[in-house]
């Protein structure tokens, strides 16, 4: 049964003519008929009886009736709760961010003051799988390269939170460390650190062997940028870097590539519905001033 209906079966038990309700409603007296219709074909007994010239409700009409007001009532409720949930500052928000990223902002953001209950969580996972986490998180902090695909905006949400330059690592012991600049054919014979297949990270290797022209050397494949930066320090390979979200140490520096600039986007992604929570809204904020926007 529409809700519409209904609500004009009340009316009409309420102000006891077609006329009446059609003037109250904005409508035609014809259009009010023909809507009663409707919902009679709806029910297996009469709803309205003729008395006279005047339409009026029979005793199941009278009794649909008061049901309506019941279910007007519960939608206008229900309704309520929404507004509620939707405006509450303090209901907590989920958060979702690849390690570098988690480790950057994580302890900034559960540090600032006026926040509602922020619940954080680490997920390493490949590019293609982060729109999927939007089921289970408020927000999801993500990365991609500067060239690949953009994420599938049509069902979520996506804001831009910085840029990053991705620079080669390198023991700061190492003979190429005293270069400012880099470029592929000075590290292309180098042994190489790289994530995991289907990684962000992985695409510049690959970019890097093209434009050396030779394939590269992978001797580890590590995720864990701080577990990265122990292995280039000790010696076991040059790896890739990003520059805002890492700390190396002293033991390694970190050089631009001359020839093949490279860098990701790191985005928040998100439901649309999410970000009519304003504790959600809340949160975006702050991890965009965190961020200090897209660069």
């Amino acid at each position: 049964m529409d809700l519409h209906h209904l609500r004009l079966l009340r009316e009409l038990g309420d102000r006891g003519s077609v006329a009446a309700v059609a003037r109250a409603m904005h409508i035609t007296p014809s259009a009010v008929s023909q809507q009663l219709r409707s919902l009679q074909r709806s029910a297996r007994v009469p709803l309205t009886e003729r008395q006279g010239r005047r339409l009026v409700l029979t005793e199941a009409g009278r009794a649909l009736a008061a049901a309506a007001i019941e279910v007007s009532t519960a939608l206008d409720r229900a309704g309520r709760a929404v507004d509620d949930y939707l405006d509450d500052p303090a209901r907590p928000v989920t958060v979702a961010a690849f390690h570098s990223a988690a480790l950057t902002w994580f302890g900034p953001l559960l540090g600032r003051a006026g926040l509602p209950p922020v619940r954080c969580s680490d997920q390493d996972v490949a590019q293609a799988g982060f729109p999927a986490l939007v089921a289970d998180y408020d927000l999801v902090l993500a990365h991609r390269l500067a060239h690949s695909p953009p994420w599938p905006a049509d069902r979520l949400t996506v804001v831009p939170l910085r840029h990053e330059p991705l620079y080669v690592a390198l023991p700061a012991s190492h003979r190429l460390a005293s270069h400012t600049t880099l470029t592929a054919a000075d590290v292309a014979a180098e042994p190489w650190i790289s994530v995991r297949p289907g990684f962000p990270l992985e695409g510049v290797l690959t970019a890097i062997a093209a434009a050396a022209g030779r394939p590269l050397d992978i001797t580890h494949r590590v995720n864990e940028f701080s577990v990265v930066a122990a292995i280039v320090a000790a010696g076991g390979g040059l790896a890739l870097l990003p520059g805002h979200t890492s700390r190396p140490g002293p033991d390694v520096v970190l050089r631009p590539l001359a020839d093949l600039p490279a860098g990701r986007h790191i985005d928040v992604l998100a439901r649309p519905e999410n970000l009519h929570r304003a504790a959600v809204r809340t949160v975006l904020n702050a991890l965009r001033e965190l961020a200090g926007g897209p660069h």
